[in-house]
């Protein structure tokens, strides 16, 4: 049964590219519960096209594929049951695969997938430039890479690398500037202070405390970093 089968495909790879990339609910479900949903239906026609080709050979046939059937359908039932174990890798293949990406809600939060090395990595903009952000509390301030200070509108002859600071490779110095606009997503503020490093001593530039002590709230739920403006009053 070709036409069953393919639309029981068409259905798995819909459910597959759902749940990798979908942003928003679908109706009255999440991203996962819709392509949970479309996955159970590509399954149950792919099995239903077994079970009809294998009564059309010979009943035994069709026996056994109601017997591997109903295996299958077991096993979906456990990984319903494990759907929360199920969500954070994906939500982990989410951080890799598409890397700095962030979701922005109807509330206007900010929502970051985990990387599968523990980190948040975040699209940002620099005084309208775009770069990325990896999420860091352990940071005082935001401090950017040298590498980046030209593409980010730094001239790097106006910076004065007179501010002492600790690294994982030991001491180093870093300049202090203010960046007018910092933007993640929608949250937007202005005048931040920053650091920018010397060549060589950051991998990443680091959204730390300057930026963070700013928000409304910011918080780590399971494998999400959630990011929340203040409220205006």
């Amino acid at each position: 049964m070709p036409g069953i089968r393919g639309t029981g495909g068409l259905l798995l790879m819909a459910a597959l590219l759902i749940a990798m990339f979908a942003e928003q609910d679908i109706g009255a479900f999440t991203p996962l519960e819709a392509a949970g949903l479309l996955g159970f239906g590509g399954v149950s026609l792919l099995l239903a096209g077994g079970i009809i080709e294998g009564f059309a050979r010979h009943w035994t046939y069709g026996v056994q594929a109601i017997a591997v059937s109903g295996g299958v359908l077991i096993a979906l039932m456990v990984m319903y049951a494990s759907r929360g174990e199920f969500q954070t890798v994906i939500d982990r293949a989410i951080g890799d695969i598409s890397v700095g990406r962030t979701v922005v809600t109807p509330d206007g939060e900010v929502v970051a997938a985990r990387r599968t090395d523990g980190s948040f990595l975040l699209q940002g903009k620099v005084n309208g430039h775009e770069t990325r952000f990896v999420f860091d509390t352990g940071a005082s301030t935001v401090v950017l890479r040298a590498e980046n200070a030209t593409s980010l509108g730094i001239e790097p002859e106006t910076l004065n690398y007179s501010v002492p600071v600790a690294t994982a490779n030991g001491g180093a110095l870093a300049a202090p500037i203010v960046v007018e606009r910092l933007s993640i997503g929608p949250i937007t503020e202005r005048n931040v202070h920053a650091l920018v490093a010397r060549e060589g001593v950051l991998h990443a530039n680091l959204l730390g405390m300057t930026f963070l002590e700013r928000l409304g709230s910011y918080e780590v739920r399971g494998n999400r970093l959630i990011l929340r403006a203040k409220t205006a009053h």
